[in-house]
């Protein structure tokens, strides 16, 4: 029976935690006997929380409870006295992959960089940049180990506590199973992967008003002035809900969604990997080969071609031609062709 403790370093971004997530669950097929930990920064913890493939999720906080040295050494002796035999290192760099080192996982498995090739058992040839897929970047990492690989689909768990809010969400904001409940999210992590937030207003306008959709603006407390922007500049009354969900609580309430609208931020890959029933993408400056979501049965994915050279990682880009290239009237004729409304 295989028995091995099995320790994966995650990375610190929330939307590539999810996507690493069908790498976990590869992981467990392999080594379904295992104690199997993954260790992630505090704000990625609830993406993996309650994922049944993992026995232990440890946290590592280096920008502020594991900032200085003492706490860092601290760390790595817990790591030490966990015992665990092989480490999947995602995150590639330097810092990690000396932790492992001095916690004395004799096992140690990752892309090979120039700094950290002696740290490393078993060095993996690091990918072209943008080459492929995110999801197959983490695979990559156990395959060229030599693990067999079954299949690619993210996942992202919730729990009946979740469900419950959200229930009581929906009763407070009198919507039920026969509204058409479309969610929308305007925010994201850089500016130039927003939609703007006019053409989000002209939208959600012609949602309520020519649709009769229940429209719900979506986001974290940090979107909330920008819900009331894009409110203050419609006719009709959308349901804000900007910082009412934290990720779990999302998570939940997108299942019950008819439909959601994302740019590619970390919410459009929660709706996709739980399955939310229908979903519109709409993305600029990413490119769908990298950070689509993934499978697309769900999924419509609308994209214009500008020229621009993509994936464009100018965050300080002030035209944001890419993203207004997809107008409002293109979006609600997908919307129009879901729900079989005209």
């Amino acid at each position: 029976m295989d028995t091995k403790r099995i320790l994966i370093f995650n990375v610190n971004w929330l939307g590539d935690v999810l996507f690493s997530t069908a790498a976990i669950r590869n992981i467990r097929y392999n080594f379904p006997n295992s104690h199997i930990a993954c260790i992630v920064p505090p704000r990625c913890y609830p993406v993996l929380k309650g994922n049944p493939n993992l026995n232990e999720v440890i946290i590592f906080d280096e920008k502020d409870l594991h900032k200085g040295f003492f706490s860092k050494i601290k760390f790595i002796r817990q790591l030490k006295s966990k015992k665990f035999d092989i480490v999947f290192l995602f995150h590639r760099s330097f810092t990690r992959a000396l932790i492992t080192y001095l916690a004395g996982i004799p096992n140690r498995i990752g892309y090979t960089t120039a700094k950290r090739s002696l740290l490393l058992t078993k060095n993996i040839p690091l990918p072209e940049r943008d080459s492929g897929h995110r999801i197959d970047y983490y695979m990559g990492v156990i395959e060229k180990s030599g693990l067999k690989v079954e299949d690619r689909y993210t996942e992202f768990f919730v729990d009946e506590k979740d469900e419950k809010f959200v229930e009581e969400f929906m009763k407070a904001q009198k919507l039920s199973n026969k509204d058409s409940i479309i969610g929308v999210n305007p925010g994201g992590n850089w500016l130039p992967k927003r939609w703007p937030k006019e053409y989000f207003a002209k939208l959600c306008d012609c949602l309520i008003s020519d649709l009769k959709a229940k429209v719900v603006i979506l986001g974290s407390a940090n979107d909330v002035n920008l819900a009331k922007e894009i409110k203050g500049q419609m006719k009709e009354k959308p349901i804000i809900a900007t910082g009412r969900f934290n990720l779990k609580q999302l998570a939940a309430f997108l299942k019950r969604v008819d439909l959601f609208i994302s740019a590619d931020t970390g919410p459009l890959h929660i709706a996709n990997a739980v399955r939310a029933k229908k979903i519109i993408g709409i993305f600029g400056p990413t490119s769908i080969n990298i950070t689509g979501p993934y499978p697309l049965t769900n999924v419509i994915l609308l994209k214009k071609d500008i020229s621009c050279i993509i994936p464009c990682y100018k965050v300080d880009c002030k035209d944001n031609r890419c993203m207004k290239a997809v107008t409002p009237e293109e979006v609600l004729q997908q919307v129009k062709l879901i729900t079989g409304k005209r």
